[in-house]
Parts: C-alpha cells; structure tokens; sequence
C-alpha cells in the first residue's frame, strides 16, 4: 500500500461536478492498494499517517501530528500510485489492485481512522474527481508499507 501525503490548510473533491468531501486544517492523503497488500499493510499505513510529526509546535519544528493539531484527513483512492513507468511510455497498472478488493481495503482504512477519532472525509471510489488542494509549506511525504522508500 502507497500513500502521498500532503499537508494542508482546505481540501475539497469534486466527483463528477459534485462536491463529495471537504475539510480544513489537515493531511491530503491519496492512497494506492497494490495486489495482495492486507489489513495489516492499511493499519500500518493509517498508524503512520496519524502519528507523522508534520505540524509545527510553538517553536516551529515538525513536531506535532494530526491527532495533535485535532486536523481532519481528506482520503483519496488513487490506483496510478501503482503506475510503472519503467517501460516504454504508456504507464501499466498491473500491480494495482482490482477495483472491488481495493475499495474494501481502502473502506477499511478509512473506518480505522475514523475509529482513532480523527474526522476523515473521503473522494468517491473508481470516479474521475477534481481535487482542489491548499497545501501548506508544501510538505509532501511518501509512505510504502512495504517500506521500499
């Protein structure tokens, strides 16, 4: 499982001309579900997510996470994290997975923040969206829950 993270001050999502999402002060997180990645790999994910100390404290170090800053996260399916690039010059998603376990995969890890009392607002899964992003510093950071990077 792959996730950009970004930090920003408003997010909202379009999906197909409809606002279906939006939040404040928070994280961007665009989240890829690789063929055969589990539970496990979404929780380590989720747990990563909500610990990154990527808000500034009063002294302005990255020092804080989102459960510190009481910020909102905004979820965003994306199955091109998965894009091989590698060969010729058309992207293969081979490595994404199918639509229909990606999708319970990615409920699930929606569901687990939620349950660690962060508010998440998510895109709408397999539709075309717009993603309207204020992002702050920029910071954008990369997790692989195969930690391959």
């Amino acid at each position: 499982m792959r996730a950009v993270i970004q930090r920003c001050a408003c997010c909202e999502v379009l999906s197909e001309g409809q606002l279906v999402g939006s939040v404040g002060q928070g994280l961007v997180i665009f989240l890829g579900i690789k063929k055969g990645d589990t539970i496990k790999d979404g929780i380590y994910i989720a747990d990563k997510i909500m610990n990154l100390r990527i808000f500034e404290d009063e002294e302005g170090k990255l020092n804080k996470s989102i459960l510190d800053v009481d910020g909102e996260l905004m979820i965003v399916s994306q199955f091109t994290l998965y894009g091989d690039c590698r060969h010729g010059r058309r992207p293969s998603f081979f490595d994404a997975e199918e639509p229909l376990k990606a999708n319970k995969l990615y409920e699930d890890v929606v569901t687990y923040c939620r349950e660690k009392g962060i508010s998440v607002k998510t895109g709408k899964f397999q539709t075309m969206m717009n993603v309207k992003l204020d992002n702050i510093g920029p910071v954008t950071i990369l997790l692989d829950s195969e930690k391959v990077f």
